[in-house]
């Protein structure tokens, strides 16, 4: 049995806290990272949208954790399961690491690798999916590194500065995972 569901080497896995609104609303002023975490079209957000959100009832088809640095206890991102069908087995995963200067450090790998640990043998998952403009190339190296299977496209899905991108539709199976 791992030592923690929740801490890596790098990270860990940690509820909402209410001082992560600020951060999160930085974030999203990022248009990079707002075009990277989503589909939707880019916008700022005002920590308010952010606090709200935390105080809404949890849906009872998702979690959320935020990414927390072990050395710092601080904030770099967040990971969520949603669109979770129990009697099924299935949900999807979403992440976002918010600085540029914290990308490509493992932060976003480990916190996957955690999650999926989770969801598969906390939760009881059959299958985790999730979907990917494909222009996004660092996570599509990533997802393809920890195991997910390209199961399909939506072709032309997504529209930024003029042009079409795919979205990639990927999934992993409990069998599948190399955890």
């Amino acid at each position: 049995m791992p030592d923690s569901l929740f801490r890596g080497r790098l990270v860990r896995l940690t509820a909402p806290r209410p001082e992560d609104t600020e951060t999160m609303a930085r974030w999203s002023e990022n248009s990079t990272y707002s075009r990277l975490v989503d589909t939707d079209y880019a916008r700022p957000r005002p920590a308010k949208a952010f606090a709200e959100k935390e105080d809404e009832t949890p849906p009872a088809d998702a979690l959320e954790f935020r990414i927390r640095t072990i050395a710092e206890d601080r904030l770099v991102g967040f990971v969520a399961l949603h669109h979770i069908e129990w009697s099924n087995g299935s949900g999807e995963i979403s992440i976002g690491i918010g600085e540029p200067a914290d990308w490509d450090k493992g932060y976003g790998s480990e916190a996957m690798r955690l999650t999926l640990n989770y969801a598969f043998n906390e939760l009881n998952l059959h299958r985790v999916g999730l979907d990917v403009l494909d222009y996004n190339a660092r996570a599509l190296h990533v997802y393809e590194k920890l195991g997910f299977v390209h199961e399909g496209a939506k072709r032309q899905f997504g529209r930024r500065d003029g042009r079409r991108y795919d979205l990639v539709l990927m999934g992993m199976l409990r069998d599948e995972w190399k955890g």
